[in-house]
């Protein structure tokens, strides 16, 4: 067992709960840490109360670190393809892991490690390997190039207790058909958290669009 394990225990309820509670995780790619705590207060002051910032680039571990410490905003580490990134995001406070594919080694390491991980899964083949590995919840990726909401409702008939977290292509024009699946249990977006949004710090325009998804998600647009 990793010695770090005890350090790091997460509990699956809380985060499940705070992911659930507005069925959306904006996606996050930050290429500077300076912007972490400006985004951080624009996500919450739009009424989330989640966030996924990716590995993809070399703020991720500072970024997660800076947003971790706001105390309404759970923040986990996307993106995560090895055990070493699964290390610096737990190191920076994130409270889950989410990956692209399903990598047994990536899951079975944060379960040793007690933090959530949401393994991507397109196929029923790797649906199986998740609930093989006691999961089921899953990230659906990329959601619109594999079969969009079609492909979740044909897949949750037979795996009827796994739920879905599409991610890649989702927009305020789908989102809809996504968020009327009982399967999916939250929404991977990007565009409230667009790469030239925050390079150009416009945090305004970032609560607003969060502001937007949300009452999206609560059926108030």
């Amino acid at each position: 067992m990793p010695s770090i394990m005890v350090m790091y225990v997460t509990s699956v309820h809380d985060t499940e709960q705070a992911i659930g509670q507005n069925r959306l995780l904006p996606v996050v790619v930050l290429q500077s840490a300076a912007d972490a705590e400006p985004l951080a207060a624009a996500l919450t002051a739009g009424g989330l109360r989640s966030v996924e910032v990716t590995f993809r680039t070399d703020a991720a571990a500072e970024a997660i670190r800076i947003m971790a410490e706001n105390p309404d905003l759970l923040v986990g580490a996307g993106t995560v393809l090895t055990t070493t990134q699964v290390d610096a995001a737990v190191a920076s406070g994130a409270k889950f892991v989410v990956s692209p594919g399903f990598s047994p080694r990536v899951v079975n390491y944060c379960q040793e490690l007690g933090i959530p991980v949401y393994p991507g899964a397109a196929t029923a083949t790797e649906i199986q390997m998740a609930l093989d590995a006691g999961l089921e919840i899953v990230k659906f990726f990329p959601a619109e190039q594999v079969g969009g909401a079609k492909m979740i409702k044909a897949l949750a008939a037979p795996f009827k207790n796994v739920r879905f977290i599409p991610t890649g292509g989702v927009n305020t024009a789908n989102l809809p058909d996504y968020l009327a699946l009982p399967a999916v249990f939250a929404v991977g977006g990007t565009w409230m958290v667009a790469p030239d949004l925050l390079a150009a710090g416009k945090w305004d325009e970032v609560t607003r669009l969060t502001a937007a998804a949300v009452a999206l998600t609560k059926g108030e647009l």
